[in-house]
């Protein structure tokens, strides 16, 4: 899950794995695979920035569900 900003500055938390496409309209619009969409004030690539912090993050719990509990 990411979290984004619609224009109003509400805070959104929107499910990176379901996105779709995104664009500049010139604001920034996310499309889900469920067709619905979004607005947000963040830029493509801050997004692209959250995508990758929340795999990463995913990574990084799976290799610490691997170690051994001492």
């Amino acid at each position: 899950m990411i979290k984004l900003h619609k224009l109003n500055g509400v805070e959104i938390v929107i499910n990176a794995e379901f996105i779709e496409c995104i664009e500049t309209i010139p604001e920034t619009k996310i499309v889900l695979t469920n067709g619905n969409q979004y607005i947000v004030k963040e830029t493509v690539e801050e997004v692209i920035r959250e995508i990758v912090k929340y795999k990463a993050q995913i990574e990084l719990e799976k290799e610490n569900l691997k170690k051994p509990n001492l």
